[in-house]
């Protein structure tokens, strides 16, 4: 069904986010104290845990089953296998995470689910892996649509979320280097990233490309700037339980909960 490449590319993945731990603890961009980055990490970690245990039915699976099936009538599926058609799907299938992604920051109904994922106060590698499981399994249907109507082939699948992990696992992490201004305006990196992040929601309605940051740049949705702080004001999880219960309480009855229930002095 597929190539045989997506087991290098998945312990590519791996690496990566083990280096980029490393890397973030060297030399951060941000100072993060200790208690705050085992806190996050703590919870980060732990909803992927227990995302991936509920999506594993669901996620590449369901994909390849898909792309097996239906992948022959999209638009790509006459076309002949070979570099040309796997540039055209990972192309194609990036533009439709992108327009996911800004979707999912316009409409309040999609907004409560991926708030999840902004919701950490700290920005760090693991930040990558804080996703609410009905937003991963929405986003799912939608790659399952996107496939039949691209013809992305199975394979290319694969390859295709693969890359993707990879790529959420760099722009999170907590760091720069030299040339990264310069690269940002073909990929998305952390200096892109870290401004999508932002707690003001003028600043992180911005930058949501996932690999390829030319979509930000061709539909004016590109942002260069450094946030004062990150996270969302109101909402905060120290738990997975926490975090998954704010996807089901918007922002404004938050507010008017807490304008009710006075809060306790520090």
């Amino acid at each position: 069904m597929t190539s045989g490449i997506e087991g290098p590319l998945f312990g590519a993945a791996v690496l990566l986010f083990a280096i980029l731990l490393v890397v973030e603890k060297k030399f951060p961009y941000m100072p993060i104290s200790k208690e705050e980055l085992k806190k996050s990490f703590s919870t980060n970690t732990g909803a992927f845990l227990v995302n991936n245990l509920i999506m594993s039915v669901f996620s590449l699976s369901s994909l390849l089953i898909v792309a097996s099936n239906y992948a022959d009538y999209g638009l790509l599926g006459r076309m002949s296998d070979g570099p040309i058609k796997w540039i055209l799907s990972f192309v194609l299938f990036d533009f439709a995470v992108y327009v996911w992604h800004y979707l999912g920051h316009k409409f309040e109904s999609l907004w409560r689910f991926h708030k999840i994922h902004h919701s950490d106060k700290s920005y760090h590698v693991t930040t990558g892996l804080r996703f609410h499981v009905l937003d991963q399994f929405l986003e799912i249907l939608v790659k399952c649509f996107c496939v039949i109507l691209f013809g992305v082939p199975a394979s290319m699948v694969v390859v295709c979320e693969i890359v993707r992990m990879f790529f959420v696992l760099f722009h999170h992490g907590n760091f720069t280097f030299p040339g990264e201004r310069l690269l940002s305006y073909v990929i998305i990196t952390p200096h892109l990233h870290r401004a999508h992040h932002s707690t003001l929601r003028e600043e992180h309605d911005s930058n949501y490309g996932i690999v390829l940051s030319v979509w930000d740049t061709m539909f004016g949705t590109r942002k260069e700037l450094v946030p004062a702080n990150i996270g969302l004001e109101l909402i905060e999880a120290e738990n997975i339980v926490q975090l998954f219960s704010l996807a089901f309480l918007t922002e404004r009855k938050l507010a008017r909960f807490l304008h009710l229930v006075p809060r306790r002095k520090s």
